[in-house]
């Protein structure tokens, strides 16, 4: 059995509780790293531990293996934790407070930047957790999935939990623009295509009446704005609009 660290750890310690398969023990591996986490633990795993099964299935990620704890019980695994939370679906009939993944490793990246100890105890494939064991945590976390089917694959469940624990500690937007090599019409560039714009169409008589030309050529400049153009882009139209002048 691995002796407890005396260090704080950086992201959670991911504990496989009585684990089945190695397959499945090495697909949580990668889902671990995919997301930064690399403190696995590993109570009572049934077929042995080491696992060729897991290492093959890992592809990659055999680090997180390699220093992955091996305990007897649930209650060596989380002996030196400071914060325990288990996932499962059913609450068990225990009093303990129930998060979301999102609520839960918002929580526990604060207590871990706070210096404290960390676990998220996952059950074995079949079953899940038991009482006995849920009885170890300081709260639960449950995943709200289709009540009809909340079966989770245990490496899905640990990759929930990790993408959640990641998502809190970096500063990547929710949605960007991938312009590949492609640089942003700066504001001048946009406001010459406006003005383009504006010579052709008013040569084509289109800000029509005149009192309202302003609001019209307001919503023009507006459009363009909003629309965030690339470079490439902004040429494309001025090229539109000299091909349109050429034919007529």
């Amino acid at each position: 059995m691995k002796a407890l660290s005396t260090e704080p750890g950086s992201t959670p310690f991911m504990v496989l509780t009585r684990p089945q398969m190695g397959e499945n023990i090495g697909a949580a591996a990668r889902a671990m790293l995919n997301f930064g986490c690399e403190h696995m633990r590993l109570v009572a795993p049934r077929d042995g531990w080491p696992n060729p099964a897991a290492v093959a299935m890992a592809s990659g990620a055999s680090p997180v293996l390699d220093h992955a704890g091996l305990f007897a019980d649930v209650g060596a695994a989380v002996a030196d934790c400071d914060y325990v939370y288990a996932t499962t679906a059913r609450a068990r009939g225990l009093v303990k407070p129930v998060l979301t993944p999102e609520a839960a490793m918002a929580e526990a990246r604060a207590m871990i930047g706070a210096g404290k100890r960390v676990a998220v105890l996952f059950g074995p494939e079949r079953a899940g957790l038991e009482n006995d064991d849920v009885a170890h945590a300081n709260a639960i976390i449950t995943v709200p999935v289709n009540p009809a089917f909340y079966s989770l694959n245990l490496a899905q469940c640990v990759l929930l939990t990790a993408y959640e624990f990641a998502l809190h500690g970096h500063d990547a937007p929710g949605a960007r623009l991938e312009l590949a090599g492609t640089d942003m019409a700066s504001a001048i560039e946009v406001q010459k295509l406006g003005d383009h714009f504006e010579m052709r169409l008013d040569e084509t008589g289109f800000f029509f009446p005149p009192d309202k030309a302003p609001g019209m050529k307001r919503n023009l400049r507006n459009m363009f704005s909003r629309w965030g153009l690339t470079r490439s882009e902004v040429q494309t139209l001025h090229g539109i609009l000299r091909q349109l002048l050429r034919n007529r």
